[in-house]
């Protein structure tokens, strides 16, 4: 799959793009991010190979495709948010999964959608918690559903 192209899209979509690529470019240890709807779908999506190709280093992101991410996002969203009804624990802000050779940050925004990131296992975690929040603070007000649907159109029209 390739990244969508901003041309076309509405200043708002052009903002989350750079957004986007502001988080995984600025953000040290940050390998991939992505944007998932409330329904599952993918909304936006880093190139994991776009900001620093390493030559002979390890695959930056998950195996396969940007969808990949999203589909991980998506789940480790729902099972959290099952979790916090069983124990009455009210809404999820954030859950964190750290593995030998990674870690997977994912942070709700207001409309349901979540913002997923992967990252090295070295990671500082309170920045990329703290980049992940400023993300979410500029976009959370302005992922309508009408933005939402024009992502989507976008997602759509480069796989």
């Amino acid at each position: 799959m390739t990244a969508p192209s901003t041309f076309g899209l509405s200043t708002e979509a052009r903002n989350l793009h750079w957004l986007l690529s502001n988080l995984v470019e600025e953000v040290p240890g940050v390998h991939s991010v992505t944007v998932v709807s409330s329904d599952g779908l993918m909304l936006l999506s880093s190139d994991p190979g776009h900001h620093a190709a390493k030559a002979a280093g390890p695959p930056e992101g998950p195996k396969g495709s940007s969808a990949d991410l999203a589909t991980i996002v998506s789940g480790i969203g729902s099972l959290t948010v099952g979790a916090a009804k069983l124990m009455d624990g009210g809404g999820v802000k954030q859950t964190m999964v750290a593995m030998d050779e990674g870690s997977v940050f994912v942070m709700s925004i207001s409309d349901g959608s979540l913002l997923g990131v992967h990252a090295t296992p070295d990671c500082d975690m309170s920045v990329v918690a703290y980049h992940m929040a400023l993300f979410v603070g500029r976009a959370g007000h302005v992922l309508t559903p009408e933005l939402r649907s024009e992502l989507r159109k976008s997602m759509e029209s480069t796989q």
